[in-house]
């Protein structure tokens, strides 16, 4: 099958938004191509291997930030919707905003990110690697193995990176969690690796749970998360001490006073996939469905909340 491959030339400060808009169009995943994010090869940080400094050169100086649509029906109308949200996001800071569009190959989405993706840290002891990369655990690490595939859930995105943070931060061992939203797993295998008694990763996206489970059993985690298709609150059974979702705004403002039922009294919920714009409305929405908020994280556009189910 053939994609539509979309290109938005922007800025570094602008690629979060414009991200936002290509997905609320219907995206099926972007991916940011930014110099910012090559370390540089005179200041190695101890986590990246060694850069070789003609991948840095040879990168545009705009930020470009990738998507990609299914040819359907429905193309004209995705296409003109990202247009006019690029007209509407338009300022100096943002860059051009020029829209490129262009055919792509599965196979060529697939293999077109890899060679930016490193192992790199992600709060205290946990680590991200590529399953194709090769990296030297050091004292205390706890590594995901991870090959997100089409699925979200590199870890480079802040909202995954924040909810990593956070799970490490409030599990000490023996917790039941459930992962809404699971994507690649990522959030799932995390909470495994930190001491979840048990971890729930559902998704409603079949090729994400797929995705999920191979890299659930690529860790060695199939016995302690399962990895299901489905709607959460249609599942009576399911209650867990520790809830993560990094979803969007709007799902968690909906979601929040029906999954208060699945988290036990005294329980956490992490809710992240925000953007900044939309953090007083789902903190409002929260605080109505019976949670305090214990916490607010900020990074670049994106806002990660940790609240308790009083």
């Amino acid at each position: 099958m053939e994609w539509i491959e979309l290109i938005v030339h922007t800025t570094t400060q602008g690629s979060d938004a414009v991200s936002e808009t290509l997905m609320a169009a219907g995206a099926n995943g972007t991916m940011v191509e930014d110099r910012a994010d090559i370390p540089d090869p005179d200041k190695p940080n101890g986590y990246w291997e060694i850069i070789d400094r003609e991948m840095k050169d040879k990168m545009p100086e705009d930020v470009l930030v990738h998507a990609w649509l299914e040819p359907d029906d429905r193309l004209r109308d995705r296409i003109a919707m990202i247009r006019s949200g690029l007209d509407a996001m338009r300022c100096e800071a943002f860059g051009s905003l020029t829209l490129e569009q262009s055919n792509v190959r599965d196979e060529d989405w697939l293999e077109t990110w890899k060679q930016y993706f490193k192992p790199f840290r992600a709060g205290k002891s946990l680590v991200i690697k590529p399953t194709w990369e090769s990296y030297a655990a050091q004292p205390g690490d706890k590594v995901i193995e991870i090959d997100p595939g089409m699925a979200f859930g590199s870890g480079k995105h802040e909202t995954t990176a924040m909810c990593l943070e956070l799970l490490e931060q409030e599990l000490r061992g023996d917790e039941e969690v459930i992962d809404v939203g699971t994507g690649s797993g990522i959030l799932a295998i995390g909470a495994a690796l930190l001491g979840a008694r048990h971890v729930l990763a559902i998704d409603i996206d079949p090729d994400a749970v797929r995705v999920a489970k191979e890299n659930i059993v690529h860790n060695g985690f199939e016995d302690r998360i399962t990895a299901v298709r489905g709607d959460l609150l249609k599942d009576r059974s399911a209650v867990c001490d520790v809830c993560v979702a990094n979803i969007i705004a709007d799902i968690i403002c909906a979601f929040a006073s029906p999954l208060r039922a699945k988290i036990r009294p005294g329980g956490t919920f992490i809710a992240s996939g925000i953007i900044k714009e939309r953090e007083d409305e789902v903190e409002r929405a929260v605080t109505e469905a019976g949670y305090r908020v214990a916490e607010v994280r900020r990074r670049g556009e994106w806002v990660a909340l940790l609240c308790r189910r009083d």
